[in-house]
């Protein structure tokens, strides 16, 4: 750490202790949210682009035909990537998935695989046969609370994709079935400690300043949670980001169904 980002760092958590954050949210508040669904429909089934205060990210979904798993020979597929584009951020190189990249995709797929948002079932075609959902992320401007950013806009595509039409063996592309069957809205909430604070939705100086963070993912129960950093929460700290989760999730929600 530099001079410079310690300062930061320093700065942030001394603000915090009077109760502030930098640009003067309060504690547990987001910053705003604007959402366009549809914003690559001329290429892709479905797609949304998320701006998180400066945070800005593009999810496209594409869909095709291919194998089932074994063990679940009468479900569809869904698959979830992650690409930190260098112009996002200078810590970010071009190249293979990073450990970050590989988290953020982890934490999105299990929150929306464990709330069953997708009727896999519903994506069977025939034997052997069956729908696989591709979800590609690409963060390109990185201001903060990525994985949040990521999640929200994830589920913004899933509904709007549409299902083409598929004939004779063949996906015929730009023509469509109907919608993507999804079930609910899941929600990622993340919430970074800095000193004893919990800070929802932190932007890029507070994530210099945090010591740790929880990401609860939650429908009208607990999806997934993902702890990351060295610090530690108390018991205390953890129902306190829960319950905060549920009523921010459902704000978000709200603007993503919209």
């Amino acid at each position: 750490m530099n001079i410079e980002e310690y300062l930061r760092r320093d700065y942030v958590a001394t603000l915090l202790k009077e109760g502030r954050r930098i640009d003067n949210r309060k504690l547990d508040e987001f910053r705003e949210i604007k959402i366009e669904k549809g914003y690559s429909s001329e290429k892709a089934p479905g797609s949304a682009f998320i701006y998180l205060g400066n945070t800005k990210v593009l999810v496209g979904i594409s869909m095709d035909v291919g194998e089932p798993y074994p063990d679940r020979p009468e479900s569809g597929v869904m698959t979830t990537n992650v690409e930190l584009r260098p112009i996002a951020s200078p810590l970010f190189e071009s190249g293979p998935p990073r450990e970050k990249a590989i988290e953020i995709a982890r934490v999105v797929d299990r929150g929306i695989r464990e709330s069953g948002a997708i009727d896999l079932e519903k994506l069977y075609i025939e034997e052997d046969r069956v729908w696989i959902a591709f979800i590609d992320i690409h963060v390109l401007d990185d201001g903060g609370n990525i994985l949040d950013a990521a999640g929200i806009a994830a589920i913004a595509a899933l509904l709007d994709t549409r299902i083409p039409r598929y004939e004779d063996g063949v996906v015929v592309r730009g023509e469509w079935t109907g919608k993507l069957p999804v079930t609910c809205t899941p929600v990622p909430v993340t919430h970074a400690k800095i000193g004893d604070k919990l800070v929802v939705d932190p932007n890029l100086e507070e994530e210099y300043a945090r010591e740790t963070q929880l990401t609860v993912t939650t429908t009208d129960t607990i999806n997934a949670m993902q702890k990351s950093g060295i610090g530690a929460f108390s018991s205390e700290d953890v129902d306190s980001a829960i319950d905060t989760s549920f009523k921010k999730a459902q704000e978000i929600r709200e603007i993503v169904e919209g």
